[in-house]
């Protein structure tokens, strides 16, 4: 017989009916273990089906400035570095390293643009472009493009002196900011 005693124990008379009990609780008890345990792993495998890394950044981008050169050629028309990467898609998806890297070759290119763009109205709009297109890459960062951005658009200063070529780096801003 069994028996609850006032503290909420229960006591028993019979040696089976106590070990009947206990072996119901043992077992539900790792029943439930076990549900957790599975509960746990199914969230564990089911948490990175949603997240991804982040593709990673096409070579052509950091092929050196004389790539961005060849692809900037193709301005006032749609930009694309060889493998068919934008210029802002090289910037957006850069990461620390490699936005050293890209800021390197891409400096180096607005500055080319710039030691011509006075004289040459064709660089000024492919310098506007370059400038656009970073812009437009950066803006999709969480921030840590925005000093690339900076130091690209340092190249339009001093500004520009001919009309004609100041008019062409705003085109070229525009279309960069647009499609770059």
């Amino acid at each position: 017989m069994i028996t609850p005693t006032p503290y909420g124990h229960i006591v028993c008379a019979g040696l089976l009916a106590c070990d009947s009990r206990r072996r119901h609780r043992i077992r539900t008890a790792r029943l439930t273990a076990r549900a957790a345990i599975a509960a746990a792993l199914a969230s564990f495998l089911l948490s990175g089906c949603g997240a991804s890394s982040p593709p990673p950044l096409p070579a052509a981008c950091l092929d050196g400035p004389a790539a961005a050169l060849r692809a900037l050629q193709r301005a006032p028309r749609d930009v694309r570095l060889a493998d068919g990467t934008a210029l802002s898609r090289c910037v957006s998806l850069a990461g620390d390293a490699d936005l050293q890297s890209l800021g390197i070759v891409l400096t180096q290119v607005a500055d080319d643009l710039r030691a011509r763009a006075d004289s040459d109205a064709m660089a000024a709009l492919r310098l506007g472009y370059l400038v656009g297109a970073v812009r437009r890459g950066a803006a999709l960062t969480p921030g840590i493009a925005a000093q690339l951005a900076r130091r690209v658009e340092q190249a339009t200063q001093p500004p520009i002196e001919s009309e004609r070529s100041r008019a062409a780096l705003q085109r070229g801003q525009r279309l960069g900011e647009a499609g770059g």
